[in-house]
Parts: C-alpha cells; structure tokens; sequence
C-alpha cells in the first residue's frame, strides 16, 4: 500500500482534522506499543500498520 493511500484511508475514516493527532498520539498495542507515526518510522509496512489500526479501532473489515 502506498502511503498516500494509506493517509487518505486515515482522512476518511477519522476525518482530516482529526487523522493527525491520531496518527500521533494514540498507541496501539497492535503497533507494539506504537503510534502510527513511530510504527512508520520504525520500517513497518504501510499495509501492516494499516492492519493495526482496522484492528484497534474495530474498522469493519468491508471498509479496510
């Protein structure tokens, strides 16, 4: 997954004002402990931090 693809996912799910401070403060254990911004940056795959997300916050599987 590209990342634009992968930020565009985020906007439409949690909105565009809000998909940053998500991104940014919101540690999953699905990330190991992350916030989508430290998983990115530790090398993990768009696709794989993706998955995290759909997982934390219960993204029904017909919209991931």
């Amino acid at each position: 997954m590209r990342l634009t693809i992968f930020w565009e996912r985020m906007a439409e799910h949690f909105g565009e004002g809000y998909t940053e401070s998500f991104a940014r403060d919101h540690v999953m254990a699905e990330l190991g402990g992350r916030t989508v911004h430290e998983a990115l940056a530790a090398g993990w795959e768009t696709k794989d931090v993706w998955r995290g997300v759909c997982t934390a916050v219960g993204i029904p599987a017909e919209q991931r």
